[in-house]
């Protein structure tokens, strides 16, 4: 516990909780009640469950599959957005070679990004796989496939 953490009124104390799940990842209580205590907050194990319970606060998984916090109708409703977001952080590069859109991503971010365009449902977009760095994007014609890519990239 951070030297500097105290109690805050109700309020207050549940508003830096949205701040803190609106600003990072935040994947367990554990990392939870140290991020608050870094921004001053000390909270019991009961007061975090009850605070979460009364904000509605839900458990859901990011675009890599990761559990996390998430405030109710927040920035992960969007599918194209959400593929924005993943593309911007993870993608390298993409290629459109024939029918094929080839994106080079993170270590471990291609399935990711195939799921986001899957949910998307792109009307040239076939199909997706997906390895570890790289997801293979199937378009029905060549100039299909160069659309997307100038899209995606």
């Amino acid at each position: 516990m951070h030297a500097n953490a105290r109690s805050l009124p109700k309020g207050e104390r549940q508003r830096l909780l949205e701040r803190v799940i609106w600003r990072r990842r935040v994947g367990t209580q554990l990392v939870l009640r140290e991020a608050l205590a870094a921004s001053g907050c000390a909270f019991t194990h009961a007061t975090l469950s009850r605070d979460l319970r009364e904000l509605r606060i839900e458990k859901m998984h990011d675009e890599l599959g990761r559990a996390c916090y998430a405030i109710p109708g927040g920035r992960r409703s969007d599918p194209a957005a959400a593929l924005v977001s993943i593309l911007e952080q993870f993608g390298r590069r993409v290629t459109a070679a024939q029918n094929l859109v080839v994106i080079r991503s993170e270590i471990g971010a291609a399935p990711a990004i195939a799921r986001a365009l899957d949910r998307v449902e792109h009307q040239l977009i076939v199909g997706t796989i997906a390895g570890d760095d790289t997801c293979l994007v199937i378009a029905r014609t060549a100039a299909d496939a160069r659309a997307l890519a100038s899209e995606l990239a």
